[in-house]
């Protein structure tokens, strides 16, 4: 696996600044992860791990041609155990030499020193203070944070600089540290977003099997609402013939208008490399009589047809106008989501043909 030299061995856990007890013993549980042997971890193995390293630096650029609304993140963790199965961040394991499957949801590399290393990173001559997203990646608040604690010192961190940052999860850990989120955005903007593709609990256990229940979920946007920071939503990923009938959308959109969210934007599944195939694995065993519908809409790419997404989104905002959630009152964040349709593969004058199958 890449980033072995930067692994931590027993020799050094002590010097690890997790305010953890005496290390826990090798095979023993962080969080259900195991911490692995010191050799060289294999691809495609059943071990469920917790790889600590010292990563090297954690403030990171967004490349020039993406098209999201902010320019730098940070992710204290590699891999996810929520095991959402169609999770878009699955293809950045293989660039650990793991694969995008089974070993994303179980093989977490934790960079322990990334609250030291963040203040040591804000506090040079050359940052200019911009917005720092977070839970662009890999989850914040996934179940190896309730044991490692690295997001209060990150946030502690930014507050102590009056440093504006996001922070998007489906985890309800985030709540621990709701009175710190509270400080900081007393000295800086903070802007909270949570994913709820939709309630239907039936689905959320085959396709999110490792998250909180997403009524669990509409209670972080309800405490949120609560302080005054407020709490917007990703209606995302809406999933074709799961997720996307007219009376489906509408509880959703019900439910979220509910708890009082400031906004929602509904974003139709997208399927990259990585999680594509992982995604198709799951369809073939769990959902076969979709697999003609899913090779209708993306044979020629990640993105469904834009005439797909537009009737999605056409029937997310007439069911929240129905349940009157109104754009929030608030300038907007620097998180703000855009509302234009990604273009589908076509769109863009990429004539590749890949398909599903």
């Amino acid at each position: 696996m890449r980033w072995e030299e930067q692994r931590v061995d027993a020799g050094r856990a002590g010097e690890l600044p997790l305010g953890l007890p005496d290390p826990v013993a090798r095979g023993s549980g962080r969080a259900g992860l195991a911490l692995p042997e010191p050799v060289p971890i294999e691809a495609g193995t059943e071990g469920a791990y917790a790889i600590e390293i010292q990563a090297k630096s954690i403030l990171n650029r967004v490349p020039g041609e993406a098209q999201v609304p902010f320019r730098w993140t940070v992710n204290p963790y590699r891999g996810c155990t929520h095991a959402c199965v169609y999770c878009f961040a699955r293809r950045t394991h293989t660039y650990l030499d793991l694969d995008s499957g089974r070993d994303f949801d179980s093989k977490i590399v934790v960079k322990t020193n990334a609250a030291t290393l963040l203040r040591k990173e804000l506090a040079s001559p050359r940052w200019t203070g911009e917005p720092i997203a977070m839970g662009t990646n890999t989850d914040p608040y996934q179940r190896a944070e309730g044991r490692y604690r690295l997001m209060p010192e990150i946030i502690a961190a930014l507050r102590d600089r009056a440093n504006p940052f996001s922070i998007l999860t489906k985890g309800t850990l985030i709540l621990r540290d709701l009175d710190l989120i509270v400080l900081a955005a007393q000295r800086a903007p903070v802007s909270v977003a949570t994913s709820i593709g939709s309630v239907d609990e039936a689905l959320w256990r085959e396709v999110e099997p490792g998250t909180p229940s997403p009524l669990r979920r509409l209670d972080v946007v309800r405490r949120f609402a609560e302080v005054g920071i407020g709490c917007s939503v990703l209606m995302a990923p809406i999933l074709p013939g799961l997720s996307d009938s007219p009376e489906q959308i509408d509880a959703t959109v019900a439910a979220i208008a509910e708890a009082g969210a400031t906004s929602l934007t509904p974003i139709v599944l997208h399927l990259r490399s990585g999680a594509r195939e992982w995604y198709h694995q799951w369809l073939s065993a769990r959902r076969p009589d979709l697999l003609p519908l899913y090779e209708k809409l993306y044979r020629n790419g990640a993105y469904a047809p834009k005439s797909y997404q537009r009737q999605v989104v056409d029937l997310v905002e007439q069911a929240k106008r129905r349940h009157g959630l109104t754009p929030p009152l608030r300038p907007g964040s620097f998180r703000t989501q855009q509302h234009d349709l990604p273009q589908s593969d076509v769109d863009q004058g990429r004539e590749r043909q890949l398909t599903l199958l």
